[in-house]
């Protein structure tokens, strides 16, 4: 051997002893040593971080009656729910798709990691992370970057969880913080995105396809994905059952019985256009009044479940678009886009408000009609008048009792008797009807009856009365003769609770829009919709009883159907409002019509709807009936059960008379509400028609020469700081 081979001998000796078995195994030891060590003080180091910023965030569910989704609000279509909610099959289908060693493992699996990595490379669908604890580790506490710091952070922080935390509460977590695909973050709005259902009622093949979505949200969504798309996600979804069954948790046989369950097409989110924006945003107002703060409700997390039946709503939605908005053009004419209809319907047994007319829609015009208390509610207060004079024994100004068949005088334009405040209200058409019942002046809203009547009863315990049945107090509810036209203001839904509260009897109730309100964390308290007795039952039921004349043959005649009803007509001051609010034994509505310009300035409605007044027994009476014969499946067969004092105000129809100056009674202007067939005058012109028998008898003759055009009212303080109308408006009709 060579000088060249000696050397090549000797120097493969030294690398021999330089790399010795020992030696190697050594330095693997001393360097595992040190990584460990590392590794030891980043986990002493790296802390558990808060949530990041979207982990938390939630929408807010608000659903009907029935269970189905109006609407979602919040910036991240997520509801969190409780691992109770989620069937444990559908549980285990996640366990087997991600993580089969899930429950054994320390929340950290090298080799899981590995084959997360190789799976991305090789393109079978993205993961990140090799252990659902890793993974809810990197939704819920750190960001979606691929980098090798956020893989050595999610680790350690994983192992430190894993110790701190529940299997499963940290799989609820998992559930709960991952995106679906179709703007879905956790297991229920991915159940509701993609089968149409709440996650407590997922079946196992369903969740066994939620949970292989995961892996490629878009490329997995069947509806859209293509071919090779569709293969992959049943080989998938293969793979999780397969994996079920090998765990134990899965019955063969009845693995081999299913078939894909093909997810349904995408649906466009349940936003708040239409009649949803109203019905959250009262909701939310209502939830408020019971204690949930604004931020509370912003935070989301919410499951808000109505008592708006949903057929009654779509009937309610109905009933406008055919009355009133298919016969007005809103873009074209100017004056008909200043009409705004609102209504408010309940269930008087429950106080459940279950259907509700916002307007044309939230994101058009925002003010809910139904809740906004800027207009007056007009003759649709009379009812609450005759409620209080009978639950207050009242009597007349020569002490007679005041029931249905009490005589009244009904000269429009009469001063009324025994008030401290000047008051002569004009009948509509300024028609004098002489000598008339209770009853009959409920028929044809006469307003010089009803403004005697409040003066009977004492303005202060016709007010009491109407707080009683829930109309609200203001600085406009001032105490004087003019109240008895509804002058306040109130909403559809303030008057709804007040008829409602007739219809019941004289018990309480007050209109509730949430049924439940839950909350991961809390519960809000339902309000208490049925409440005390506020009136006696005789007058409750004598009202309603009165009432009933309107639909069956007064002002409220468009009203009638197939079933029982009692209602009342209002049309306001100078046109600006026009109601109808009614009800029968199952249901009660109120529906108003309110003129608003561009600015939301009050306007007419005269020359809106049809030519000349729009009166309440017209559209909103039109409304009503064709609503409640929806809402009552066609008709119904219930009657009302009424405990009244016996008296009947059905005497005889009044005739009205036309005082001096006011034109004939034509089919176009008629004596009441509603009327189609006036009657014409029978006494002469310029007289005062008969006295009935009552105080009233003695008061001055109205005027032999009325103004030549109507005036705006005179309005004067009240002795409580409220104003009440002298003369020369119209007051309610």
């Amino acid at each position: 051997m060579g000088r060249n081979g000696k050397g090549q001998a000797k120097k493969g000796g030294r690398i021999r002893r330089l790399f010795t078995w020992r030696k190697l195994l050594g330095t693997f030891f001393v360097g595992c040593l040190l990584v460990m060590g590392a590794f030891y003080v980043l986990y002493l180091m790296v802390p558990v971080p808060t949530a990041n910023a979207d982990a938390t965030l939630q929408s807010n569910v608000y659903k009907y009656a029935n269970g189905k989704v109006l609407a979602r609000t919040g910036k991240i279509n997520r509801e969190i729910v409780g691992l109770d909610k989620v069937p444990l099959e559908v549980q285990h289908a996640f366990v087997a798709a991600e993580n089969k060693t899930f429950y054994k493992d320390n929340g950290v699996d090298i080799k899981g990691t590995a084959r997360a990595a190789w799976n991305t490379l090789t393109g079978k669908g993205k993961q990140g992370g090799s252990t659902i604890t890793q993974q809810y580790v990197k939704n819920y506490y750190l960001s979606q970057d691929q980098t090798a710091t956020r893989k050595l952070k999610e680790m350690v922080i994983a192992l430190k969880v894993d110790r701190n935390m529940t299997k499963p509460e940290i799989l609820a977590g998992y559930m709960n913080t991952s995106y679906y695909g179709r703007n879905a973050y956790g297991i229920q709005a991915a159940a509701q995105a993609y089968y149409g259902v709440d996650a407590t009622r997922l079946t196992v093949d369903q969740g066994a396809y939620l949970a292989s979505v995961l892996q490629a949200p878009s490329q997995y969504d069947w509806t859209s994905a293509g071919p090779e798309g569709r293969k992959l996600v049943e080989e998938r979804w293969s793979y999780v059952l397969d994996n079920m069954v090998e765990e134990g948790w899965l019955d063969a046989g009845k693995r081999a019985g299913m078939k894909f369950p093909a997810p349904q097409k995408p649906k466009a989110p349940k936003g708040l256009s239409g009649q949803s924006g109203y019905i959250v945003e009262a909701a939310n107002q209502e939830l408020m009044r019971q204690g949930v703060s604004e931020e509370d409700l912003k935070a989301g997390g919410w499951t808000i479940t109505l008592n708006i039946d949903e057929k009654k709503q779509k009937a309610l939605v109905k009933a406008v678009d055919k009355q009133l908005e298919d016969k007005i053009d809103r873009k074209g004419d100017k004056k008909q886009a200043t009409v705004q209809a609102g209504a408010t319907s309940v269930d008087p047994k429950t106080g459940a408000v279950v259907a509700m007319y916002g307007g044309v829609g939230a994101t058009e015009h925002w003010t809910n009609n139904a809740t906004r208390r800027d207009y007056q509610p007009a003759s649709t207060f009379k009812p609450l008048v005759l409620a209080s004079a009978i639950d207050n024994h009242a009597v007349t100004q020569d002490g007679r009792k005041i029931g249905l068949g009490t005589v009244y005088d009904g000269t429009s334009r009469r001063p009324v008797v025994g008030s401290p405040i000047a008051f002569a209200p004009e009948n509509e058409d300024d028609r004098s009807y002489g000598p008339v019942t209770v009853q009959r002046a409920t028929n044809s809203s006469i307003n010089s009856v009803y403004a005697q009547m409040i003066v009977d009863v004492g303005f202060a315990k016709a007010k009491q009365t109407g707080l009683a049945l829930g109309l609200k107090d203001g600085p406009d509810f001032g105490e004087g003769p003019s109240m008895s036209l509804g002058v306040m203001t109130a909403s559809t839904m303030d008057m709804a609770g007040a008829y409602a509260t007739l219809d019941n009897h004289g018990v309480k109730v007050t209109p509730t829009l949430v049924k439940s309100a839950e909350h991961k964390d809390r519960k809000a308290e339902p309000v208490k919709s049925i409440g005390e007795r506020v009136i006696s039952r005789e007058a409750a039921d004598t009202t309603t009883k009165a009432m009933q004349g309107v639909v069956r043959s007064g002002s409220g005649f468009r009203a009638a159907g197939d079933y029982q009803a009692a209602g009342k007509t209002g049309t306001s001051e100078n046109n600006r409002s026009a109601w109808f609010v009614g009800y029968t034994p199952e249901i009660v509505t109120a529906v108003g019509l309110f003129g608003e310009d561009a600015n939301g300035n009050q306007v007419t409605l005269t020359n809106t709807i049809n030519p000349g007044r729009a009166n309440g027994g017209r559209t909103p009476a039109q409304i009503w009936g064709a609503y409640t014969t929806a809402a009552l499946g066609g008709g119904s067969d219930a009657t009302f059960d009424l405990e009244t004092d016996g008296t009947s105000g059905d005497t005889g129809a009044p005739t009205p008379t036309a005082t001096t100056g006011s034109p004939s009674p034509t089919a176009s202007s008629s004596a009441s509400e509603g009327s189609t067939t006036p009657t014409q005058p029978t006494t002469p012109t310029g007289t005062t028609p008969p006295q009935p028998p009552t105080s009233t008898a003695t008061a001055p003759p109205p005027p032999t020469t009325p103004p030549t055009k109507p005036t705006e009212p005179t309005i004067v303080p009240t002795p409580d700081g409220g104003t009440g109308i002298v003369d020369g408006g119209r007051g309610g009709q």
